[in-house]
């Protein structure tokens, strides 16, 4: 079985080729950084015109990877949302325009399921297992039970642990996408330099948070206030800063990571495997941390490869054969979704 996955929800065109032997034959992707570097962040009209002036070269550029024709194909696998609509329209009718032309089964992918599904392309992890998903736009604790089955935990009640490493990037005036220069600098600073809040209880309306929800923008605001007392930057302050920001992300994902892992311990015993993904997940300090909690839990623990990390072809292509697999195929009337929480699958 061989899949065409094309992923176009954000800044990224993605197109992957993957069959069911795990094999990924093709994945290919074009970054639109420059496109989006002096905006600071991206911009949704943007990255709508780079999907349409980029995606059909990559598909043909996949397709001679592979070596494989359209009628080699089992499928046409697509991300259908959450994401920026211009960009989930982009790669939805161009994969329901192959799918027609050549008579093909058309698989609407949750991006989200696409993230939580990579280690079973990877490492082919079993079910049930505890999900970490942290990404730009995410951040969530759910038990993956099946391939379209997901126990949502807790989420952010406000930001997500991405867009705090991107607000804090560009305070720092570092380019877009910052979080691998904050990883960076913070291997020079002092974790301890600043006190950083860690808004690990949240009260809203009287009543405690759940053990599993986050909370980052109140860190956002501490570092903001703290940047601008410290003026003017040296390269230590900024080393500081990254290293005392990375401390305070970490002690907040390990405290509600432990309590949903307790949790499993406690409601579900046979989620013995702990997965982190999303674009966050390439973090190697936090990786590092994650693994120091899931060795005192005596669990195991699973990270796609960085490449895979990040938006990505393959990971849809994958979560378009375990829905083939399950006869689980698309009429073309879907209609893309800019919001899509997984637990509606």
């Amino acid at each position: 079985m061989q899949i065409l996955g094309i992923e176009t929800s954000c800044d990224e065109t993605a197109v992957a080729i993957v069959t069911d032997q795990r094999e990924i034959k093709a994945n290919l992707m074009h970054s639109q950084l420059k496109e989006h570097a002096s905006y600071g962040g991206v911009v949704p009209e943007v990255a709508s015109r780079a999907h349409l002036d980029y995606l059909d070269g990559l598909i043909r550029q996949a397709m001679h990877e592979a070596g494989v024709g359209f009628s080699d194909l089992n499928g046409i696998a697509v991300t259908g949302g959450p994401g920026l609509i211009g960009g989930v329209m982009v790669g939805v009718m161009m994969a329901k325009s192959i799918a027609v032309v050549h008579d093909l089964p058309f698989l609407v992918v949750n991006h989200l399921a696409g993230h939580a599904l990579t280690v079973r392309l990877t490492d082919d992890v079993a079910f049930p297992y505890l999900l970490l998903l942290v990404s730009g736009g995410h951040c969530q604790l759910l038990v993956v039970e099946e391939s379209d089955r997901f126990r949502l935990l807790g989420t952010t009640m406000d930001d997500a642990v991405g867009e705090a490493f991107d607000k804090t990037a560009r305070l720092l005036g570092f380019p877009y996408p910052g979080g691998p220069a904050i990883e960076k600098y913070a291997t020079k600073g002092n974790p301890d330099a600043f006190a950083f809040p860690r808004p690990l209880v949240v009260r809203k309306a009287g009543r405690q948070a759940s053990p599993f929800a986050f909370s980052f923008s109140g860190l956002k605001t501490a570092v903001r206030q703290t940047i601008e007392a410290i003026k003017p930057l040296s390269e230590q302050k900024i080393a500081d800063v990254c290293a005392s920001f990375q401390a305070a992300v970490g002690d907040i994902l390990l405290n509600r990571t432990e309590n949903a892992l307790q949790w499993c311990r406690d409601n579900a015993p046979q989620v013995d495997k702990l997965v982190v993904a999303g674009g966050v997940a390439a973090n190697q300090y936090l990786r590092g941390r994650l693994q120091a909690v899931v060795r005192q839990h005596q669990v195991a623990f699973y990270a796609p490869p960085v490449a895979l990390c990040t938006d990505n072809g393959a990971m849809i292509a994958w979560a378009g054969i375990e829905k083939l697999q399950k006869s689980q195929v698309d009429s073309l009337d879907f209609a893309p979704r800019p919001r899509w929480p997984l637990e509606e699958l």
